[in-house]
This record gives structure tokens, sequence and C-alpha cells, in this order.
């Protein structure tokens, strides 16, 4: 799901325990203990061992000790020591769109904060992690960080607590039930056998069994989970015996012991899946993060394995507990992805598969890019937020191994829309660019739309001349390939400059050119884009009625697309038109529609536009001190992108016109402590506050900002939800597929920024009552 910003800035992300927590409460307390006073522990031990369950549970215990939230920054799909930063400055919600490096915005955003990182999975970018842990460490003062790694960081003031492995019984142990119910690897596989086969208990007959297998699995969690599953299909008896003989068979003695066990443990559960089960584990190892279904499908079928196998396949390896399944999703723990990658390296096959994957995720962007401007707007922005590891993944393949650096150009533009919501950063995607178009400097269409790209991220940012000099390249080699969409762009980017740079007739005869080429492409998206650049450009000229036109034209492209998104970019054009002619009360209806969508989207950009204009409304209107609190709001919110007001040159008269009236009216005082409460308030806060709503927003208020964010069949789906019907009895009611009615609900609570069903209910109630005759359409 799109994350609301509340999300992102107020609670921070822990998750919500889904299994039970079992053993190490002396650890636990002296972890509690330990990040009371130190800046940096860090929980080391071998894979499996538990140290990112237990860091888990550590900050789950002392999170109201931090005001400002504790995060949860997950490493292990990192290659990149670069990406280090960048990861957890969008973990945090801080939308990178400067040149400053990720770890200066996060000293900026973290100097006065109270708040928790949890860097789980470290060891494999030591020299990265450590470097932020030190350098965040020196500049924010109230932060704490609790690191996972297989070895310490090895920063100054670090305490390292080595994660033991739970307690089992020793050889002479008392076996009867209640005696083994002591011991933390006993009831870790008591519990997992009972979730796997309800019948199971530990009795005195088998406590024995019970005793010798915790030991033999060293009190290891994540092999005494694997085999705890197995109750399921075989008796405890044969558990034991199959893993001895795999223990017989041995690893390297030059292993250390507890990663032979593990190893042990891990060979006997490949052992025990089918042979297209072990080729399935294999291949899905190729995923960054996880994966879905239909992904699993386009990746790891063929040579041997049909599509239609697929999900029986994934289905077994999820009953073995080699894949962890969290709603559509499909996750490994990183011991098990190691293994699967090891063994797709000795098949001979890892290219391959790494080329499928690539390709996938490239037509998976492309799609996304063609459907930008269309109802699921708002689902391929979650799709592609859940595959953002596996998007990097295959970029990097593309550039650095795959043979094909030009596949890289086409990939990374066709991401343009999305660079910002993904990956919080354009400076992330300027950086693919960069190295695509070094490594691929023929003419070409996919080199022309690069550069293009290149040009709209440098525009956002408000560098004009460099954006200027890659739309004149762009338009080079489009006029050379007479590729009439390029040209299209290149015209309107054109046009933008000059509105960038005052020149607003120059801007408007550009973009109304651009509008006419889009319209004889056929395309939908950026003749939407031009019209919405024209309401802003016209007004400006004071050509209001031709705004009012272009307006009317960008809704009835929303409405009839049903862009959610898209809508609201819409509504702030037109409110920051209405704002120029002096119409305040319209230019703040606007603005409040547009904001109230904005903010269940995730769109920082759109939020801190709309937060700097309805601040000039405030002051005036007279409200001086609501004007200087929703100004600091606004800074706030350009500073967590990367932004600021400098860079977007139309804005910036205004803005030092109404800053300098408020420093008058409310004198430098007030003006400072409105500014500085504003700006520490949070986006969520300074929009409910720009709103006029409670601090916590009412959940049943989203999607309300068009006239029917759902599609007639998801309002006909939301309807039965709102009745009480399962997935099964909709999906029954409406003969389709149960797998379809889910991915209909999942849909539905995305559009809306719900994450429940009594929310839909609640929605549906709200608009029925409103209007009993509304349907879906």
């Amino acid at each position: 799901m799109v994350a609301p910003i509340s999300a992102h800035r107020k609670a921070g992300n822990l998750p919500a325990d889904v299994t039970s927590y079992i053993g190490q409460r002396r650890l636990v307390s002296e972890a509690r203990r330990l990040i009371s006073a130190a800046r940096l522990l860090t929980f080391t031990g071998p894979g499996g061992i538990g140290k990112s369950r237990l860091s888990l549970r550590v900050a789950t215990e002392v999170r109201r000790a931090f005001s400002d939230g504790v995060w949860i920054v997950e490493l292990a799909d990192l290659t990149d020591e670069e990406l280090v930063g960048r990861t957890v400055a969008t973990t945090l919600g801080l939308r990178d769109q400067s040149d400053e490096p990720p770890i200066d915005v996060l000293l900026d955003y973290l100097a006065d904060k109270q708040t928790l990182l949890v860097l789980d999975n470290c060891e494999h970018l030591l020299d990265g992690a450590a470097i932020l842990a030190r350098k965040l460490l020196s500049g924010a003062p109230q932060l704490r960080i609790i690191a996972t790694s297989r070895q310490p960081l090895c920063v100054e003031g670090e305490h390292v607590l080595q994660v033991p492995p739970l307690t089992t019984p020793a050889p002479d142990a008392d076996c009867s039930p209640a005696s083994l119910a002591h011991y933390e690897a006993v009831a870790l596989f008591a519990e997992r056998a009972k979730a796997a086969s309800a019948a199971f208990a530990i009795t005195a007959e088998n406590g024995p069994q019970v005793a010798l297998l915790c030991r033999r699995l060293a009190g290891i969690p994540l092999a005494i989970e694997l085999a705890a599953v197995r109750v399921r299909s075989l008796p405890l008896e044969q558990i034991v015996s199959r893993l001895n003989d795999r223990f017989a068979a041995g690893t390297s003695r030059a292993t250390p012991p507890r990663q032979r066990t593990l190893r042990a443990a891990i060979d006997w559960s490949f052992d025990l899946c089918a042979p297209a089960e072990q080729t399935m584990w294999a291949r899905m190892s190729v995923f960054a993060g996880g994966f879905e279904l239909e992904d699993a499908e386009q990746v790891c079928a063929g040579d041997g394995i049909g599509s239609d196998e697929v999900f029986d396949l994934v289905a077994g390896l999820v009953d073995k507990s080699i894949l962890l399944r969290e709603g559509h999703r499909y996750l490994q723990l990183e011991p098990i992805h190691a293994y699967g990658a090891e063994l797709l390296k000795r098949s001979g096959h890892e290219t391959e598969l790494r080329t499928r994957h690539q390709d996938w995720y490239r037509r998976l962007a492309a799609r996304a890019d063609d459907g930008w401007l269309g109802p699921d707007q708002i689902e391929w922005l979650a799709r592609l937020q859940r595959d953002k590891g596996n998007i990097r993944a295959a970029l990097t393949f593309c550039l650095e191994e795959s043979g094909r650096p030009g596949t890289a150009l086409g990939f990374v533009s066709s991401l343009w829309n999305y660079w910002i919501f993904i990956f919080g950063s354009y400076t992330e995607g300027r950086d693919y660019l960069d190295r695509a178009l070094a490594l691929d400097t023929e003419p070409s269409t996919e080199r022309a739309k690069a550069l293009w790209v290149d040009a709209w991220f440098a525009l956002r940012r408000g560098e004009i001349d460099a954006a200027a000099d890659l739309l004149a390249e762009s338009r080079l080699i489009a006029e050379r390939l007479q590729d009439t969409d390029a040209l299209a762009v290149t015209t309107h980017f054109r046009g933008l400059i000059a509105f960038f740079r005052g020149e607003v007739p120059d801007a408007v005869t550009l973009l109304e050119e651009a509008r006419d080429r889009y319209r004889a492409e056929d395309s939908t998206a950026g003749r939407w884009m031009a019209l919405c650049h024209l309401v802003m450009a016209t007004s400006t000229m004071g050509d209001y009625e031709e705004a009012d036109a272009y307006g009317a034209q960008c809704m009835e492209m929303c409405e009839t697309h049903s862009a959610y998104l898209s809508r609201s970019n819409a509504l702030w054009a037109m409110g920051y038109g209405r704002w120029l002619r002096g119409d305040q009360q319209r230019a703040a209806a606007f603005l409040v529609d547009g904001l109230r969508a904005m903010r269940t989207t995730g769109d920082a950009w759109g939020v801190a536009e709309c937060l700097e204009v309805l601040a000039w409304i405030a002051v005036a209107d007279g409200r001086y001190e609501r004007g200087a609190r929703l100004l600091g709001a606004a800074q706030a919110a350009w500073r967590s992108i990367g932004a600021s007001i400098p860079g977007m040159r139309f804005l910036v008269a205004s803005h030092d016109r109404y800053e300098a009236v408020l420093r008058e009216r409310l004198g430098a005082g007030r003006f400072a402590e409105a500014l500085r409460a504003g700006g520490e308030s949070g986006l969520e806060e300074a929009a409910a506050f720009a709103l006029d709503e409670a601090t916590t927003p009412d959940p049943a208020a989203a999607g309300q900002g068009m006239k029917q964010p759902l599609t007639r069949r998801e309002m006909e789906i939301a309807e039965l939800v709102a009745k009480g019907l399962r997935n099964k009895d909709i999906a029954s009611t409406l003969v389709i597929a149960q797998r379809t009615a889910e991915g209909h609900v999942e849909r539905i609570l995305q559009k809306l920024g719900f994450t429940s069903r009594v929310q839909i209910a609640r929605w549906v109630a709200e608009r029925t009552a409103a209007d009993p005759d509304h349907r879906g359409g």
C-alpha cells in the first residue's frame, strides 16, 4: 500500500509481531539497559541465530522512549555501500531531490530528533553502515542505533552483544513435558510444531526425541523452525533420524560449529524437497526483497517448470517454511536466500535467471509508465514501491553484467514519474541515468528519452541551465531520428524552462505547441501534463479565461481516466492560478481538496506546494500566526524532499513578500516561534492543521477527493465488503476467482488509503448516506 504521510513521519515503522517471541528474556533485559545508555548497540552472531527477531523485540519494548519513532531499515537486499544512507533516508520518508549527500540530509533531519534506528543485516555492507552510524551519532545527540550483523561495526562507543543460541536440555536432563517446557529451544519447537500440526504435543514418550533434536540443532532458531514444520509429514523419530544422516554427511570442518549446524539443517530441508521444489528454491534467489506469484511465474517458469506449476511449488515451499507469506508477497530469510543463491550459481543458470529477472521488471516498469494517467496510478505506485529491491537489482545487472547497458536507458527512464515516490530520490535516478548514458552513447530513441528524463529531474531541483543543455541534446537526437514522441516532450520542457525563467509568453506558446504534438501522438498523459502547466502559465499572464478552460480540461481528463494522483496535482495548479487572480476563497478550496488527496498517497512534494500557498492565503486574510505556522511546515516539507523555494523560482517572489509581512506583523520573536512550531509539527500534523482537522486524520475522509476513486467493479466489491462478506464469499457471489477478489480488495485499500475492511465499510456507509442512489462507475 502507498503509505500515507503520517506513516512516514510520526510513529515509525515497527511491524506487528506475527508469531510470539520465545526465549532470551535475560538478553532482552540487558539490551534494554544498554540502549538506554549506549548510543550504538550491535547484536552479532551467525545466520539464523535470531538477531533480527531480537532487535525487533527490543525495539518494540523501548519504543515509548523515542518520541520521534523507531525505524527498521532493512539492508539485506542492498549490494551497493553508497545506497545505505539513501535507504535510511527513504525509510524515514526523506525524499531527497538535492545534490546533498544523503547523510547530510539525514543529519539535518535527525539533529534534534529522539529516534531509534534499527539497521538490520549489516554484515555485507560493514564499511557503509559503520560510516553512516559514526556520522549520524556524532551529529544527532538524541539518536540511538541498534545494528544486527555477523560481526561488529567497529565504531567508537559501540556495545556488542553476542546473541547466544536458545537453551537446550543436557543429555542427562529430565525429559518430562513439565521439565522440557523450561528450555527455550523446546518451547520454540513445540509452538512451531503445533502450528504445523494441531495434534502435536510433547509427551513423556516423545520428550527424549524432542530434547535430542533441539540439542542436535544447537538451539539455533531457524534450524529448529525448519525441523518443526516437518511434523506435518513425518513422525518425530524419522525427523531426528534423517537429520542425523545429514549431519553424518558433514560439511567442512573449517566451518564454525553453529554454522555447520545451520547448514546441515538447511541441507536436510533441501533434500526433503521434491526436485522441482529444489529447482524453484534456487531460482527464487534471484529476487531481492521478496516477490509475488506473478513475478515467480514470469521469472522462474521454463526449462522443466511450467507456469501452471509455479503456484503449487511456491505453496509447497511455504508449507516447508522455506518461504514466508505476507499477504500476496513471498519472502525468504537471509540464510535461506543465500543458500538458494549458492545453488543457482552452481547450476550454471544464474545469468539466464538474472536476465529473465531484469527483463520482467523492465517490462513491469514500462507498463507502469504507459498506465500513468489512469485508474491504476496508486496500484502501480504501490507495486513498484514493494519491488524497489528487485528494480535496483535489475538495473544494476543491466549496467554491470548483462552486456546490454542500453537496456538500462529505457528501464530507468520508464520510471520517471515514480522515482520520488519509490526511492524518495531523483538523485538516485540521475545516478543510474548518468551511468547508462555514459555506457551507451549512440543516438537512439532510448537515449533521447533518457536525456529528457534527466532534464526533468534537473528542472525539479531548479537546475535550469543543466536542464536546457540536456534538452538540447535530446532534441537533436529526436530530430535526427524523427522521434515525434521525444520532440513533443522536449517542446513541453522548453516551455517549462521559459516559465521558470519568467519568459511567460514564450512558455505559453511552447506549451500549446507541446499540447498539440501530444494530441497528434495520442499521448493522453503528455497532453494532461501540458494542460496542467498551461493553467499556471496563462494564470501568470493574467489570461484567466484560458486558464479556467485549461483547468476544466485537466479535471475532465482526470475524471474520465479515474486518475486520482493526477487530479490532486491539477487541483494545486488551479489553486495557484486562483490565488494569482486574487480569488483567495476558491484558491483555498482547490488547495484543500488537493492536499486531502496528496497526504493519503504520500505525495510530499504536492503537500509542500499546497502548504506554501495556503500560508500566503492565511497572511492575506490577516491570520498571521496561522500563516507563519503553515510557512514553517512548508519549509520543513521542502527540506524533507531535498528541495527549497529558491529552486522553485516562480514561487520565490511571493514567498519572500509574505515572509516579510509576517516578520513585520508578528515581530522577529513571534515569527520565529510560529515558524519553528510549524516546522516541528510533521507533515501529517501540518496537513491536519491546514485542513482544520484534529491531528489524527479521519480515515473515512480518505478517497473522497474525487467524485469516484473506484471503478464500477471495485465499488461493487466495496459494497459487498461493507455487508461483511469475506473474499471467498465475494468470489462466489460475483463468480470470480478468490485470488481476483483478494486483488480487488487490496486495490480498494490502496486507492482509499485504508488499512482495514472496517474502514471500507464505513466509507461506503457515508457515501450511501450522502447519496443513496449513488453507484460506482
